[in-house]
């Protein structure tokens, strides 16, 4: 059976402070979500949100927020809680998904303490804080693989602070690389659908799967699959389990086999990602986590 879209789907992504926090490639992952979702007929608009602009959750689907130095912050953390904090924790509670890369994920937690001058008070959105213990400690720099969700998360982190969790739950565990502070091998915070976490620009890119993870999240926001199924157009009507199939949106995209009402897996169509996997298989292997890569390839039928 074939399923056809009249609509195409459409996303709005807002990007806080791109002129100031846009350290180590971050927004090559912006880039990536833009092109997976032109892959698939979906439209991504990308929205700039910099210091003094109020952030209006109803006009979004998804946020990022980026890494910066010490220097870009202290403005930055001024303005989360003159400007954006109502909408921000609006949007979360409401649970859009964030990206907060290094910096950002820093200003989502409660403070960060820099070697020099006062904290920089956070939101408070993940359940903790980030010390930076001063010049004679070394920087976390390097490349880094993690536990995530039954597979693994590859990238490059380089940062002088050390986060601390209370409650936050992490986004992985630490399998090579320094993580949150190193001593832990926790990495990244997790709140409802907002994730912090350290890994740069390459996160996204050589991390298909966690790129397809947040698109997800937002399209079945946005589009209530769960909450609101409706009725998609079919020849012939058909059930599945007492119910009618159902779609989050009408979109050009064409689905080949009936689908349940509770995912919105099928609007991300497969995309050819060998050479996404096959870099992050490199990374592991770099690292040398042979197992980990071997995996990857066999469970993308790469090898």
């Amino acid at each position: 059976m074939t399923f056809h879209f009249t609509q195409p789907l459409s996303l709005t992504l807002g990007h806080l402070y791109p002129d100031q926090l846009n350290l180590y490639g971050d927004r090559g992952n912006i880039m990536t979500l833009q092109w997976r979702c032109q892959q698939r007929g979906i439209h991504l608009r990308v929205v700039g949100l910099g210091i003094g602009d109020a952030l209006a959750p109803d006009e979004y689907d998804l946020l990022f927020i980026g890494g910066g130095q010490d220097r870009e912050q202290a403005p930055v953390a001024q303005d989360l809680h003159d400007m954006k904090a109502i909408g921000l924790w609006a949007a979360i509670e409401d649970d859009m998904p964030v990206l907060a890369v290094c910096g950002g994920y820093q200003l989502l937690a409660h403070y960060y303490r820099p070697a020099d001058g006062p904290d920089m008070h956070g939101l408070g959105v993940f359940d903790a804080w980030t010390i930076h213990k001063g010049a004679q400690t070394p920087r976390c720099i390097g490349d880094v693989a993690l536990s995530w969700n039954g597979s693994t998360l590859v990238g490059f982190e380089n940062h002088g602070g050390r986060t601390y969790l209370r409650t936050a739950k992490p986004l992985g565990r630490i399998l090579k690389g320094f993580g949150n502070n190193a001593e832990d091998h926790t990495e990244g915070a997790i709140y409802r659908n907002a994730y912090g976490t350290y890994l740069h620009g390459s996160l996204l890119p050589k991390n298909p799967h966690f790129a397809d993870h947040l698109l997800r999240l937002a399209l079945q926001r946005k589009y209530g699959m769960q909450d609101t199924p409706l009725v998609l157009a079919e020849s012939e009507p058909e059930k599945r389990n007492g119910r009618r199939h159902s779609r989050a949106a009408l979109s050009t995209n064409t689905l080949d086999t009936a689908l349940p009402s509770d995912t919105v897996a099928p609007l991300l169509a497969p995309l050819d990602d060998t050479l996404e996997w096959e870099a992050h298989a490199a990374l592991l292997e770099r690292l040398g986590l042979y197992t980990e890569a071997t995996t990857i390839l066999h469970r993308q039928q790469i090898i």
